[in-house]
């Protein structure tokens, strides 16, 4: 594999030009809806609900004369594109055919793909997998084991299915001095906040924490050549796109979804990143460094990566974590609250790993 030029690293700043996005965008109307799935000859429409979760795209449970399925509209200006959809839709295909648990789009009879256009937005209709979301600390300790050997097989396989690409010299980490101009802009915001209530004043007291941290811990920054090796990952995998099926030990992952974000990064950070999603406790943000533990020794066992490529994830993600406000960025910058509910496990979840750095690097790594 080729070496090509040093790349900018994640956290990426949100666009603040970007119109609404999610469930902030204009609804579909039930016209449209109709008229798309007419395109998939799947029957006459009988029913069509949004569904709740998911900030970036819309999406209906639809129920039709021939049975349940998931309408998709891409909303989010990043992917909403129809080359793009077009590759992810292969990919889930290819996976599919692999065995692993991806349901791959319907094709759209009229055009032989599986996207459907209509009034400037894109569309794809999935069948309806059914199950349930389950966080991470719902697992058992065997059921952790066998997520981590699932996303283990899927960056194998993506390997496989997805195009070949450049490794990258390195990757560019967050500048702290960058960062900390940040923090203190959006703590101003915060404390002059209208209506000001308790979660701006949290948000004050957080970002006052975070200068300390980011003055305490700027000798840390990663270099760009200390990025594990580069691969294809979901992007976005985490408990809200799980599905897990309805056997007797409900341990059994039903589905994958979401391939918006199916792309290139290092890849143990992907690993990295979903476990601080799946077991935290959603109060505190503390990680139970148990589940953490099995679920590592597993994807390393699957050959996705080594103790050394964890422990290289594991720092840059606390780094990432350490220099990221997307979601006070949304709620002070664009006026965009969904996120909002996040914010005091995730600010609680920096604060805790900063204290206990040795032992999340263990559970990683050992």
């Amino acid at each position: 594999m080729t070496f090509s030029q040093t790349l900018a690293c994640a956290p990426a700043r949100p666009d603040l030009s970007a119109p609404p996005m999610g469930t902030l965008s204009p609804p579909v109307p039930h016209t449209a809806l109709v008229e798309v799935l007419a395109r998939y000859r799947v029957g006459r429409p009988l029913t069509a609900e949004p569904v709740a979760e998911g900030l970036l795209n819309r999406g209906y449970r639809v129920t039709t004369e021939a049975g349940h399925y998931f309408l998709k509209c891409y909303v989010d200006t990043a992917t909403a594109s129809r080359p793009k959809i077009l590759a992810h839709h292969r990919a889930m295909a290819a996976l599919n055919t692999l065995g692993l648990p991806v349901a791959p789009p319907l094709a759209c009879a009229e055009r032989s793909g599986t996207v459907a256009g209509r009034g400037g937005r894109m569309f794809a209709l999935f069948p309806w997998t059914d199950g349930r979301h389950r966080h991470g600390t719902e697992l058992g300790l065997p059921q952790c084991e066998a997520l981590g050997a699932l996303l283990g097989r899927l960056h194998g396989a993506l390997d496989d299915v997805c195009a070949p690409f450049e490794q990258p010299a390195g990757y560019r980490s967050a500048d702290p001095a960058d960062s900390a101009g940040l923090a203190r802009d959006l703590r101003h915001r915060a404390r002059e906040h209208r209506p000001h209530g308790d979660l701006d004043a949290l948000v004050e007291q957080r970002l006052t924490e975070r200068l300390e941290l980011l003055a305490e811990h700027a000798h840390r920054r990663p270099a760009p050549q200390a990025a594990p090796p580069t691969g294809w990952t979901h992007g976005d995998f985490h408990g809200l796109n799980l599905l897990y099926g309805d056997d007797p030990a409900g341990g059994r992952v039903a589905a994958v979804l979401d391939w918006d974000k199916l792309g290139t990064q290092p890849r143990a950070e992907e690993a990295v990143r979903a476990a601080t999603l799946l077991f935290n406790d959603r109060v505190s943000g503390a990680l139970d460094l148990v589940r953490v533990r099995r679920y590592s020794q597993a994807y390393r066992a699957s050959g996705a990566a080594t103790a050394e490529h964890l422990a290289a994830a594991a720092h840059r993600v606390w780094w990432e974590r350490l220099n990221d406000f997307w979601m006070l960025q949304w709620r002070y910058q664009r006026a965009d609250h969904r996120a909002d509910p996040l914010y005091p496990a995730s600010a609680g979840q920096l604060a805790w790993w900063c204290q206990e750095y040795e032992q999340v690097l263990d559970a990683f790594a050992n």
